[in-house]
């Protein structure tokens, strides 16, 4: 039997440490390279579309920077909106690492933001803040994670497919909401816009200091991290690759398959639930139909972009939330609709998906022959 040492080719001449570690940037910058061109093609085929409508690319573009990432406000709108970004990326991109597509996330989102609402109204007006929002918490997470892990027990023990049935809860989610929103939970004070009742300003989560951007922001980054070092640096996610590379080498090699996609979309389940529970404790003060706000969905597209890379899905996040809170600014200012961007967005998410089929097959990010 023939060994092939590392450090050298297959014709048995060696190969220098430089050589080997320029070999691996050059694999490696396609995950980079790619991602970057098909944005730039979505820039391209969307200034086409502007100019059939009269518009100018170039002002579009202007206004879009200027909205998102332009000025101090602008920076802290973006980074306002990202946060729920993150942790509905991070829905998506952890399944992933075993094979699994979720895109049920935005569910996750609404059912648990719902769910920290009404655990709330209990303790309100004799429980100090801490205790309020602790619970919550809990029961954002907790709830989120229950959703989504349901799918993952569904597509291991009775074969149902994962992308089906994410969406399809998705919308279960949203009739849940909207049936106690509208019924047993429905905040009597304000009927002109079915809501729960208020957790009270003294409840919500504060800014951080310096800026007006909410906590959950910083905390979405921290989970970013945790997960990364959870995927990549221990054994749990080591087993959780080995089974979305191949599903049968796991089992013949005893690995708890069934555990570790349960406990996946728990994971994922429960990061939409987080979030959730921020725009409720640090945005809407209420559970109501504005948490359905398109963030699970978007999470989508930010963890295409990522690579599936909890870490990469943090810049990823941002770009996104400056194109959305852009909107505003682009429709004042060019009698644009607001929706425009999410023309960019899904226009971006097509083209994302075509680019997927230039992975290992150019030329220039393939290691050098010797």
């Amino acid at each position: 039997m023939t060994v092939i040492n590392p450090m050298s080719s297959e014709a048995g001449t060696t190969l220098s440490p430089v050589r080997v570690f320029f070999d691996q940037v050059r694999t490696a910058s396609e995950y980079v390279i790619i991602p970057l061109l098909a944005l730039a093609v979505t820039c391209i085929l969307f200034s086409g579309l502007l100019l059939i409508l009269g518009q100018s690319p170039v002002d579009f573009f202007e206004l879009l920077w200027r909205g998102g990432f332009g000025t101090p406000f602008s920076w802290q709108n973006t980074l306002t909106r990202s946060s729920p970004l993150i942790l509905t990326a991070l829905c998506v991109a952890i399944p992933a690492q075993l094979g699994l597509v979720i895109i049920g996330g935005e569910g996750a989102l609404v059912l648990g933001g719902f769910m920290a609402a009404i655990t709330a109204l209990p303790f309100l007006g004799w429980a100090p803040p801490a205790v309020v929002l602790s619970v919550m918490a809990i029961a954002g997470v907790t709830t989120g994670a229950v959703w989504i892990g349901v799918v993952g027990a569904l597509r291991y023990y009775r074969g149902i497919n994962e992308t089906i049935s994410s969406l399809l809860m998705f919308y279960i989610a949203i009739a849940i909401m909207n049936f106690f929103v509208e019924g047993a939970f429905k905040d009597l004070a304000n009927p002109n816009k079915p809501s729960t009742k208020s957790i009270g300003d003294a409840n919500m989560i504060g800014k951080i200091p310096g800026m007006d951007v909410h906590w959950g922001f910083v905390v979405g980054i921290a989970v970013a991290v945790i997960l990364w070092v959870l995927m990549n640096r221990t054994t749990f996610g080591f087993a959780a690759r080995i089974t979305g590379g191949n599903i049968r080498a796991a089992k013949a090699q005893g690995l708890p398959v069934g555990l570790l996609m349960i406990s996946a979309c728990a994971i994922a389940g429960g990061c939409a639930g987080l979030a959730g529970f921020f725009e409720v404790a640090a945005i809407q003060g209420k559970a109501n139909a504005s948490l359905a706000a398109g963030y699970g969905f978007t999470g989508i597209l930010v963890a295409f972009l990522a690579r599936q890379n909890a870490l990469a899905a943090v810049p990823f996040a941002i770009l996104l939330g400056g194109i959305a809170a852009a909107g505003g600014l682009i429709q004042r200012r060019m009698g644009l609709p607001d929706a425009t961007v999410n023309v960019l967005t899904g226009l971006m998410f097509v083209v994302l998906l075509v680019s997927e089929t230039l992975y290992g097959r150019i030329p220039l990010f393939k290691p050098r022959e010797s």
